[in-house]
């Protein structure tokens, strides 16, 4: 029985949401996104939907960890390859279960066969999926804190390492991580929070009429799922060839310096830590205009980044004290 996904392009409302999660197919190195919100304000929904919007890449036929012909980083097998026959392969949204072990995360090692044999037999885990796709991690602040330290590890360097008695395998693991989290269940380690380039608050609708279609359309897919999807798949084929058109816009977006000067301003006043949100924002508010069709970005874009990349960074919350309401970003960026 086929399974349908309820389709992104049918998400009511929640557009800061939908904005951070395409803008992280147009630029899988802004560093994934953070989701916080109640239960039911289509948080999965809307990260489950992205699937039907990714590409369809070369990678190595048969490559555990599908290799991309053009990628960067190869594993020791496809790097050594000297003829490599290739197959197409469409990126997914890959979950990890809060409840998965470390071994299920980073993948096991055959040590009889490895010290018997010399050979590093290998028996891949999430991560290894995850190569190149979406790492989708529900209620990710209850994860265990070792397998926490595995995605910051994995995050950071892109390579996941498995080690066991002196032997040693490594591939690569570079993905985008994205998370939900309902903040009332407990808070994200600090070290884990600064690792996600995005974060969006999601909220209920507050409208009636808004309400009433989200819960019309949930009806309608529920009904008869074929035809709902099919309804909305001009709006999907839509959201693709802008996901494409921006994905090859996006180096050519011109970054003026005076963008540059509103960064280093607006993080210097509100007292951020390091440089990775600075980075962020510039990345944000060139692939936002890259999305747009622009090819320069502007202070808009900025502003806009700003909202996704500082909340999570800043030291002092006044996000926790009033929702964000009592961040002043027009003055922040005019001031």
């Amino acid at each position: 029985m086929e399974r349908y996904e309820y389709p992104f392009a049918a998400i009511v409302g929640q557009e800061k949401l939908k904005t951070a999660l395409l803008l992280n197919l147009v630029d899988p190195r802004l560093g994934g996104v953070l989701i916080q919100g109640e239960k039911g304000t289509a948080k999965s929904t809307a990260v489950r939907g992205l699937a039907a919007l990714m590409d369809e890449v070369e990678v190595t036929e048969g490559c555990p960890f599908h290799c991309r012909i053009d990628g960067e980083m190869l594993c020791d097998e496809c790097r050594t390859k000297p003829d490599r026959h290739t197959a197409r392969y469409r990126r997914r949204v890959v979950e990890l279960p809060v409840s998965a072990t470390e071994d299920r995360v980073v993948g096991t090692l055959d040590l009889e066969r490895a010290l018997k044999e010399g050979v590093k037999a290998f028996e891949p885990g999430l991560l290894a999926q995850a190569n190149g796709n979406i790492l989708y991690v529900d209620e990710i602040n209850l994860l265990e804190d070792h397998i926490v330290d595995v995605l910051l590890d994995s995050a950071a360097m892109g390579v996941n390492t498995v080690e066991r008695e002196g032997v040693s395998y490594s591939h690569p693991a570079r993905f985008i991580l994205v998370g939900t989290m309902n903040p009332e269940e407990g808070d994200l380690r600090p070290q884990l929070l600064d690792r996600f380039g995005l974060m969006v608050e999601v909220h209920g609708e507050p409208e009636a009429e808004a309400r009433k279609e989200v819960v019309r359309r949930r009806l309608a897919f529920e009904t008869d799922p074929a035809a709902f999807c099919a309804f909305y798949e001009p709006e999907q084929e839509k959201l693709r060839r802008r996901i494409a058109a921006a994905q090859d816009r996006l180096s050519q977006v011109a970054l003026p310096e005076a963008l540059f000067d509103t960064v280093a301003r607006v993080c210097t006043a509100l007292q951020v830590d390091g440089h990775r949100a600075d980075i962020t924002m510039l990345k944000t508010a060139r692939a936002l205009a890259a999305l747009d069709g622009r090819q320069e970005a502007a202070e808009g874009d900025l502003r806009q980044a700003a909202e996704l990349a500082l909340p999570h960074r800043l030291r002092r919350a006044p996000f926790e004290q009033g929702g964000g309401a009592e961040l002043n970003w027009g003055e922040l960026f005019h001031g």
